[in-house]
C-alpha cells in the first residue's frame, strides 16, 4: 500500500447512554418495586380487615344497649372471635373461659369479676364497662388475628 492514501485512524463508536437502561436493569427495578408494593399491599389489607371487624363490633355493642345487655353482646362477641380461633373454646365456663380469654393476665381482677358476672347483675358501672370494652375490642382483633 501506498503511503500517499489519504487514509484516517479508526474511529470508535460513541459509549453507551445511561438511558435507556439495559433490560436487565429494568427487570431489577420490577423485582425492587415487587418486593417494596407487596408488604405494603399486605399491611393495607389486613388494616382494612381490620376496620371492618371494628365496625362489627361496635355496631353489635351499639344495637345491644346499655348495662347488662351491653356486657352480654360484648360476651357473645368475644366467644365468636375466641371460637374462630381455636373451635370448642366458646363452651368454656368460668375460671377456663377467662384464662382462655385471657392468657396473659391483663384483666384486672375487677375486670375479670364484671366479665365473669356482670351479666347478671341489675346495674354495671359505666366506667368498668368502657374500661373492659377496649380491652375486649384488642382481644378481639387480636383472636381473630390469630385465625389469620
Amino acid at each position: 500500500m501506498s503511503a500517499a492514501l489519504p487514509l484516517r485512524d479508526v474511529h470508535l463508536p460513541p459509549a453507551p447512554g445511561l438511558w435507556p437502561p439495559a433490560p436487565g436493569w429494568w427487570l431489577l427495578a420490577a423485582g425492587l418495586l415487587l418486593l417494596l408494593a407487596v408488604p405494603l399491599w399486605l399491611q393495607w389489607r389486613r388494616r382494612r380487615r381490620q376496620r371492618a371487624w371494628l365496625r362489627r363490633f361496635d355496631a353489635d355493642l351499639q344495637a345491644a344497649g346499655d348495662g347488662p345487655a351491653r356486657l352480654a353482646a360484648l360476651v357473645i362477641l368475644l366467644r365468636r372471635a375466641a371460637r374462630q380461633q381455636r373451635p370448642g373454646s366458646e363452651l368454656l365456663q368460668g375460671d377456663a373461659w377467662l384464662q382462655a380469654l385471657d392468657p396473659k393476665g391483663e384483666l384486672a381482677p375487677a375486670q375479670r369479676a364484671l366479665l365473669h358476672e356482670g351479666a347478671y347483675q341489675p346495674r354495671i358501672d359505666t366506667g368498668q364497662l368502657a374500661a373492659l370494652e377496649r380491652w375486649a375490642a384488642k382481644r378481639y382483633l387480636a383472636l381473630l388475628q390469630e385465625r389469620g
